[in-house]
């Protein structure tokens, strides 16, 4: 396999201390819906659809909230942003443990709002970082820190709280973001190139660059999260069901281990795919995976296909994304790509779980992949538009070409 890209991209300076920070940063973050998860039905004696609540208020808040920051991060810089989100989380997670439920529910939204946004940061600086023909392997390596921070995140949670409590564990949390945010405040990664940030800057009306082709991207990278999401649930469900929820966690690392290996191998190829293209394989490879749910090792191998092209996709919109928004609003179009991507893994895991409740497990992944397949239907026109106007630039740009004439000396002359 060719290394080279990542050679290349790895040996621009700030990328490296970039996703090593990344990891480090996300690991808390990843671990924020498993804990407050433990903490509402453990010590506040909920059930587990109260918890869910609480983890759709913060989600909703940072749906919200995660474009806005972006926008300030634009017109304000990043640290300052830093320093607002880090006090809030703070705030929050030093005051949760504490809270009775009825105010938890506010306050999780009102954090969701101002949750440290080191997702879409880490996308928007690697765009700054990184030339545009290199981003693939870039953004490669940044999918691929996500997966190992789910990975490492959740599996810690649980550890913390089955060794110690859960409200313990939420001041560890907290603790944790408020160190990512204090680290990325130190890293002070830009979120402009060195030519951008020296040209002249102006505000970019949104309608300049929230184009058709844009809105299609988001759209793409909601379906791909929600697909991702409805396998998560629907997973479990095929594994309870033929009595084998012992191994949900070696079936789950293998999903996770073949999204690792898909995103190394799109890093690593010379070309680059379109993101509809690969969400729409991404869901035509998850529709069939319910069907080897008859034993754990078939539902891991039927997993491998769908689990290859999770972290390409979700690769490949961030790289769309950094291309397609100028940089003067780039904080606020990955704000929305963040926005784009909770928005379906929070719709995902509900929709497969409804699905499986009315019906049978293996329905969840067939729903949820036949979704993100009408998704990619129903955008299919605005690329097909795209690749025409394309195709019509490079005509026109190339000069006509025009009969041979007989050569002629500088010294003869040329009559007309």
């Amino acid at each position: 396999m060719n290394l080279t890209p990542y050679r290349q991209a790895l040996a621009l300076p700030g990328l490296r201390p970039l996703l090593l920070v990344s990891v480090l940063a996300r690991i808390p973050l990843t671990a924020t819906g498993v804990t407050l998860t433990f903490y509402v039905v453990q010590d506040l004696g909920r059930g587990y659809g109260a918890a869910g609540l609480v983890g759709a208020a913060i989600t909703v808040g940072a749906a919200i909230g995660g474009p806005l920051l972006g926008r300030l991060v634009d017109r304000r810089g990043l640290r300052p942003v830093l320093v607002l989100t880090g006090v809030a989380e703070a705030i929050f997670w030093s005051t949760a443990p504490a809270l009775s439920y009825p105010l938890l529910l506010p306050a999780a939204f009102l954090a969701g709002s101002l949750a440290l946004p080191i997702f879409s940061v880490i996308r928007q600086s690697i765009a700054a970082l990184v030339p545009a023909e290199r981003r693939r392997p870039a953004y490669a390596l940044d999918s691929m820190t996500v997966e190992l921070s789910f990975m490492v995140g959740p599996a810690l949670a649980t550890v913390a709280v089955t060794a110690i409590s859960a409200r313990t564990t939420l001041y560890l949390v907290g603790a944790g973001i408020v160190a990512a945010g204090v680290g990325l405040w130190l890293l002070n990664p830009p979120v402009r190139g060195a030519e951008e940030a020296a040209a002249p800057q102006r505000r970019v009306p949104r309608r300049e660059w929230l184009t058709p082709r844009l809105l299609a991207v988001l759209a793409v990278s909601t379906a791909a999260t929600l697909v991702l999401g409805g396998t998560d649930v629907a997973v479990i469900a095929v594994l309870r069901e033929s009595g084998e929820v012992g191994w949900t966690g070696v079936v789950l690392a293998m999903w996770a281990v073949a999204s690792l290996v898909g995103g190394f191998a799109y890093g690593a190829v010379s070309r680059s795919f379109s993101p509809l293209a690969l969400m729409a394989a991404l869901a035509l490879c998850t529709i069939p995976v319910g069907l080897g749910g008859e034993h754990w090792w078939l539902l891991c191998l039927a997993l491998v296909p769908a689990g290859a092209l999770c972290a390409p996709t979700l690769a490949a919109t961030s790289d769309a994304v950094s291309r397609l928004a100028p940089a003067g609003a780039r904080g606020e179009a990955m704000g929305l790509h963040g926005s784009a991507i909770t928005v379906g893994i929070a719709v995902g895991a509900p929709l497969a779980g409804a699905v499986i409740d009315a019906s049978v497990p293996l329905w969840g992944f067939a729903v949820t992949g036949a979704i993100g397949l009408l998704v990619a239907l129903a955008v299919l026109p605005v690329e097909l538009r795209h690749r025409r106007e394309h195709a019509a630039d490079a005509a026109s740009a190339t000069p006509p070409t025009t009969p041979a004439e007989p050569a002629t000396t500088d010294l003869a002359p040329v009559t007309t």
